[in-house]
């Protein structure tokens, strides 16, 4: 079936589909962490002497004693086969923002033919993928297939349930045969044990004695967007590339404001239900769900977590929301612009640093000024993302999230701190050398005798900042929807490492010259902010203005595409930040660079090649037909004495012939691959194959307002963004 009688049928399909059945959940007592070896579970089914052994790597980081994994895998298959597992699988998270799994069975053939269940320790602390068709970015040769996976013992196993059956998953690292990260978990972990010792080192400086393991925290926002897979499957580009790489604005888009925070859709809610329920089994802290500003889309949130752990249901979270789409006739859209016109999808990434003992690192308090601990971490996340920023910018780099960033749904590709007027104020006083107080919140009063008076925050919100201060924690909103938390993440954890070692040294040679501490940290706090100040901002990132001040006045970089933001990553201050502190070395930085440099170029290329196959063979096509029964309408009509006028004809036409002009550049473009570098094949992709889609995708869309929509090919953005 082609054409419109595709479209037609979608449409019959989903009006006539019936609801999904819908159950009552159970008790969040009884689902919660049901499908997880927690360390509860743990307790109740291990030794006393290993449950403490296990908990105190989990807790402390203490390095894994391995000879007690095999207690620790026998009661783990115990558990497991109880759940109705047959399999187990080692999952780990190569560089693709993909999540990777390698199933095995319980099952042991023994001499005598018969077959036992069995899981040793051995089994459980290692794995042996074949590592050869991963990205590796150069670190190994095609014909080298060995890599390892190792468990990760402090994020815990779990159950994955399907319709055909259960899977006991293991969160693992992956490295190759010669000990390189292959993954995203290996420089992760590195970077949470560089921050844990130079905020030791702070926090020793301080006074403190009894110091707790200092982690950082995340809680990722996600919005994605759902398309009934109707739709879906007769649009390729969406189908291959996650995104419409041609389509007219629908007449009402989202400029009404009226799908934001509305009433869930039926059909949507009993979705998210289904999609929490399954989390929640797996100890995933889902907390909001609501419509998001665009049509069709939405978010869903979770509490915050440990870094590590957060991570790994991150990408739960990511395949849930998927698998559990097409299970309710819909797709689960995870690019950062399926949609021109409307707003794209992102990722919030909110972030703090603590521990147990000290509590949240960046807790202000009710009095900032006097908060020295608060102040100096705070200071040290300035400090870092003035340093780092282009480092920041090349972690959220891809070729989907280009299409968000500075748009007015996003973030700017300037990479500022927003603090508030609170906060500006004390940075402001620490660089007059002096800290006098902080300035009052303030009360809400409403004016209303029946509503209650609250107190205000400390500071308004800015979505136009990029990394932006929000009470307790920084909040990178510049992430895209579809990517890994790691990254953003590793390099977060890196620059605050390097910073608060920055800020231990400084406040060192202070001492050291007989200052006493408080005057020895006034004097770390004011060079960080007449040294690093320029970074902070708290007026509108999208203006032109402020995008002039920032690149001529304040030194900030300004990278508006993955090909400008990518290549940082080969910078030797790069190298050096990450090999000092032991997170990635230069093969492993470099190999970063190559993967996802490809992967954009890989990107463009698959969307460029989709553009001219739609435009070949579905829109050229409508246009042809509909032209020749046009004309002979036309025509017909004239014969009989009715003379109407033919610049229809000459338009579409017209059209036709410049769009078939433009597609034949755009081919040409695409079959070039004579390039001295990786960079200068990104800058083409960004500068020559881009442009020219665009220009396609305007000559495409203004057909489809043009021709008839009985023999339009695709289902257009009315069908797909409204009709659920």
């Amino acid at each position: 079936m082609t054409g419109n009688a595709a479209r037609i049928q979608a449409v019959q399909n989903i009006t006539n589909r019936q609801p999904t059945a819908t159950t009552f959940p159970e008790p969040l007592s009884s689902l919660w962490a049901s499908d997880v070896f927690t360390l509860a579970k743990m307790k109740e089914s291990l030794p006393k002497e290993v449950f403490k052994s296990v908990k105190k790597t989990i807790e402390t980081g203490a390095e894994l004693d391995v000879s007690v994994a095999d207690v620790v895998a026998a009661a783990m298959k115990d558990w497991a086969l109880s759940k109705g597992a047959l399999y187990y699988a080692h999952v780990f998270y190569p560089l693709t923002n993909a999540t990777a799994e390698k199933h095995d069975g319980f099952i042991s053939v023994q001499s005598d033919g018969s077959v036992i269940s069995e899981f040793g320790g051995k089994v459980l602390v290692q794995g042996e993928p074949d590592g050869s068709s991963f990205p590796n970015g150069g670190i190994r040769s095609t014909f080298e297939a060995r890599g390892y996976t190792a468990w990760d013992v402090t994020s815990p196993a779990f159950i994955m349930n399907t319709d055909n059956g259960s899977t006991l998953c293991i969160p693992t690292v992956f490295v190759s045969w010669t000990g390189e990260a292959l993954d995203k978990k290996t420089p992760l972990l590195r970077s949470i044990s560089a921050m844990n010792k130079a905020a030791t080192r702070v926090l020793s400086l301080l006074g403190n004695k009894d110091i707790a393991p200092v982690n950082s925290s995340c809680g990722a926002e996600q919005e994605y967007f759902l398309v009934d897979a109707n739709f879906v499957n007769s649009r390729p580009d969406l189908l291959l590339s996650g995104r419409t790489l041609l389509g007219a604005s629908p007449a009402k888009g989202q400029q009404f404001d009226d799908h934001y925070f509305g009433a869930i859709p039926e059909r949507i809610q009993i979705y998210m239900q289904d999609v929490e329920e399954q989390l929640y089994r797996l100890g995933i802290p889902a907390k909001t769900r609501h419509n998001e500003v665009a049509p069709g889309q939405f978010e869903i949130a979770p509490f915050h977590e440990a870094a590590n752990v957060a991570t790994d249901h991150q990408q739960l979270i990511m395949t849930i929301l998927k698998n559990t789409a097409k299970k309710h006739g819909l797709v689960c859209l995870l690019h950062e612009k399926p949609f021109k016109g409307i707003n794209g999808s992102g990722k919030h990434v909110n972030w703090s640093v603590g521990n147990a003992t000290q509590g949240n690192l960046l807790d202000p308090g009710h009095t900032p000024h006097s908060n020295t601990q608060f102040l100096l971490f705070c200071g040290a996340v300035i400090r870092g993302v003035h340093k780092y920023g282009p480092l920041l910018r090349a972690v959220i780099a891809s070729a989907s999230n280009d299409h968000r960033l500075g748009a007015n749904e996003a973030p700017p590709a300037i990479m500022s701190v927003y603090l508030g007027s609170q906060l500006d104020n004390v940075f402001e006083q620490i660089s007059q050398g002096k800290i006098t107080g902080s300035l009052n919140a303030g009360i809400m009063d409403l004016g209303i005798s029946t509503l209650p008076t609250f107190n205000k925050d400390a500071g308004d919100r800015n979505r136009t900042s990029p990394f932006a201060f929000t009470g307790n924690r920084f909040e990178f909103r510049a992430v895209g929807s579809g990517q890994s938390v790691a990254g953003p993440l590793v390099s977060m954890n890196t620059m605050l490492a390097d910073s608060l070692n920055w800020v231990a040294d400084s406040i060192e040679a202070e001492l050291t010259k007989g200052t006493d501490l408080d005057s020895a940290i006034l004097a770390t706090l004011k060079e960080i902010i007449d040294t690093h100040g320029a970074v902070v901002f708290g007026g509108n990132g999208y203006s032109a203005e402020w995008h002039k001040m920032a690149v001529e006045e304040r030194g900030l970089a300004n990278l508006k595409t993955a090909a400008d933001a990518l290549p940082v990553l080969k910078e030797k201050y790069i190298e050096e930040l990450f090999d000092k502190l032991g997170v990635l070395s230069p093969v492993e930085l470099a190999s970063r660079f190559e993967i996802y440099a490809e992967q954009y170029i890989l990107a463009i290329e698959v969307e460029a090649k989709l553009v001219v196959s739609m435009v070949k063979t579905g829109i050229y096509p409508a246009a042809v037909k509909y032209l020749a029964e046009l004309s002979s309408t036309l025509s017909s009509l004239k014969s009989n004495g009715i003379d109407l006028d033919a610049g229809r004809l000459t338009v579409i036409s017209a059209g036709l012939n410049t769009l078939t002009a433009t597609i034949e550049k755009l081919s040409a473009a695409i079959a070039q691959h004579d390039f001295e570098t990786v960079e200068d094949h990104m800058q083409f992709c960004a500068k020559t194959i881009r442009p020219l889609m665009d220009e396609a995708r305007v000559y495409a869309d203004s057909l489809e307002t043009e021709i008839s929509d009985e023999l339009w090919p695709f289902p257009t953005y009315q069908e797909m963004l409204f009709i659920k």
